[in-house]
């Protein structure tokens, strides 16, 4: 394994260090504090400065405008852009739009590209992606309720999905639907897209997370699929292959989520730091003199520094041997760096005290989007069932298959 970084690499990553420190987080104050509606047309110049640089779209195929990282390379400008709350909005590599975008290009027939994938590689238009059901367990992904109904040439949606992040403004869909009830449990779901203006489409409401409804990119919505009819060309793949493009989406995705994960922890770090040696406690004595502070910096240092090379790990083996090869360090490294994600974030709080709690800092935003990090694609409890279930088969033991940890 060689974890060094290419010197053209290198160059690029410091443009993005560069970029996000000189203009992302001088407007932080600005943009973050307001509804993500209120902020969009700042958000759009800034999108209009990265395009001018050359650094839109790291992950996005040159063929569509992008830088065409490879893999591993995305993961670390990930790290980078992960220091800012609007880092990924402002390269167009943001979740849930990133992942549809990969799935539109692996899986979507050219009338599919023309019309979706290329405008949201431009950054014209936004997605949603629509797994998690309110009356389902998310952790059980093939016990989907909703229904997609062949009728003809058109398929009949009828349920309801909620925590589809980014639906309130998105152009389209991309649904997770029963489409074969009698199939295998892999086999029964299909990924269709549907127009959010298509007839029997409804977003119900906004999903107040933490107290904070959020608005367009960054909110979490409810939605129901009332009778919406959709030509069967807006199925991507096969149908009944809604499983297997998942896994091509939420596997990476999950490595993605882990280096952004990581740029939060070094940003609540260095907000931790400068906290600790700034802070009176008495006159002439800072708070950083204390060695429960100390404990904090050391250990959160330790802790970010191993989820870094664990991640960088299991995105090797992907780029090496593929997802299906790598999906133990995958599941591994999704609780592990979850979890220092939380430790990280809460010993910066606690050292900003009550400030740390404030909109005064971006540290209790991360903490409201991000406690979410434990329970989206797998929770934490699922993925360690999965490593240990694959560990014990070493020792002769065969526990049996437990629910999936596809999510939404």
């Amino acid at each position: 394994m060689d974890f060094s970084i290419a010197p053209e690499l290198q160059q690029l990553l410091d443009r993005y260090r560069a970029f996000v420190r000189e203009r992302i987080l001088p407007l932080e104050p600005v943009i973050a504090a307001k509804p993500f509606v209120d902020g969009h047309a700042e958000l759009e110049a800034l999108r209009d400065e990265a395009r001018a640089a050359g650094l839109f779209g790291p992950q996005i195929p040159k063929s569509l405008g992008g830088l065409g990282l490879g893999f591993r390379e995305h993961a670390l400008v990930s790290e980078v852009l992960g220091h800012s709350p609007l880092g990924h909005y402002t390269f167009n590599c943001q979740a849930p739009d990133a992942g549809n975008m990969e799935i539109l290009h692996l899986f979507g027939t050219e009338e599919q590209k023309q019309r979706w994938l290329v405008p949201l590689a431009a950054g014209a238009l936004r997605s949603c992606f629509a797994m998690t059901e309110p009356d389902r367990a998310g952790s059980n992904p093939t016990w989907l309720e909703t229904r997609a109904e062949r009728d003809g040439d058109h398929y009949v949606i009828h349920g309801r999905k909620w925590f589809t992040t980014s639906a309130d403004g998105a152009a389209f869909a991309v649904v997770m639907a029963v489409t074969n009830p009698s199939a295998p449990p892999y086999a029964r779901a299909s990924q269709i897209i549907v127009p959010t203006d298509t007839p029997g489409y409804r977003q119900v409401r906004r999903i107040p997370v933490v107290g904070g409804e959020g608005s367009g990119w960054a909110s979490h919505s409810e939605l129901a699929f009332e009778g919406a009819r959709v030509p069967v060309s807006h199925r991507l793949g096969e149908e009944g292959a809604g499983f297997l493009i998942a896994q091509e989406r939420l596997g990476p995705g999950r490595i993605h989520h882990c280096m952004r994960w990581i740029g939060i922890c070094e940003r609540a770090l260095e907000l931790m730091c400068q906290r600790a040696a700034s802070r009176e406690i008495a006159p002439g004595r800072m708070l950083g003199t204390r060695q429960t502070i100390q404990n904090f910096i050391a250990e959160s240092r330790a802790e970010i520094d191993a989820a870094r090379l664990m991640v960088q790990h299991a995105a090797w083996k992907i780029d090496v041997e593929g997802t299906y090869a790598a999906r133990e360090q995958i599941s591994t490294v999704k609780f592990f760096a979850a979890g220092v994600l939380g430790r990280v974030l809460d010993r910066s709080i606690q050292t900003h005290g009550a400030l740390g709690l404030t909109e005064d800092t971006p540290l209790s935003g991360f903490w409201r989007h991000e406690r979410a990090a434990r329970i989206y694609d797998g929770a934490d409890e699922v993925h360690k069932s999965v490593v240990a279930r694959r560990i014990l088969r070493g020792y002769g033991l065969d526990v049996g298959q437990q629910a999936g940890t596809t999510h939404g």
